[in-house]
């Protein structure tokens, strides 16, 4: 027998979804912008994976209306904290641009691991589009650490404060729901 559903779990679960979309979208345009001249052969990596986000940013958007969620009311820290770490990382070029997207969808990946162990079969179409999704965001790992290179202390730092810019932002943008929907989402598994 299924567990009940949970919309306000739910709700919350699509919201920080929906903006770190929205995010990752700013990232990776911020960055195909900058690789033009300083990584140019991550062109087409960095263009197939905005057209991926694209198309997340629009399944979380589709399950939003049956589940009562709406999206974050401060996008617009998603679209310049997206823009600013895609713009500086693009800036330091090819090597930073790979640990940005490493650091970022490692991060994702975790908060997608802890949404489909609370979800179970909760909301199966949810669970559905999450698991889809973040085979997608794995691809976009394996990637960028097969490309990276060997790591040293700047990659390392940089990773760290990246990590912690993430954290960050989803903390900001849901005024710490997050982390009450990380405690949740344990407590529930």
């Amino acid at each position: 027998m299924a567990a009940p559903l949970n919309r306000t779990v739910d709700a919350r679960i699509l919201r920080v979804n929906h903006g770190g979309e929205h995010g990752a979208i700013r990232i990776y345009l911020a960055q195909i912008a900058m690789a033009r001249l300083r990584a140019p052969d991550l062109l087409p990596f960095l263009t197939r994976t905005l057209a991926h986000e694209r198309e997340h940013l629009a399944r979380f958007r589709a399950l939003m209306p049956t589940r009562a969620a709406k999206p974050c009311r401060l996008m617009w820290i998603w679209s310049i904290g997206g823009g600013a770490l895609g713009g500086l990382t693009g800036l330091f070029g090819r090597k930073a641009i790979l640990v940005c997207t490493e650091a970022v969808e490692r991060t994702v990946h975790r908060h997608l691991d802890d949404q489909l162990a609370w979800l179970g079969d909760r909301d199966v179409e949810m669970a559905a589009t999450i698991r889809e999704i973040q085979q997608q965001e794995l691809g976009h790992l394996r990637y960028a650490e097969k490309e990276r290179g060997a790591a040293n202390t700047l990659t390392a730092l940089l990773d760290g404060a990246i990590c912690l810019a993430v954290e960050g932002l989803i903390w900001l943008s849901t005024r710490g729901d997050s982390v009450r929907l990380a405690r949740t989402l344990r407590a529930a598994a």
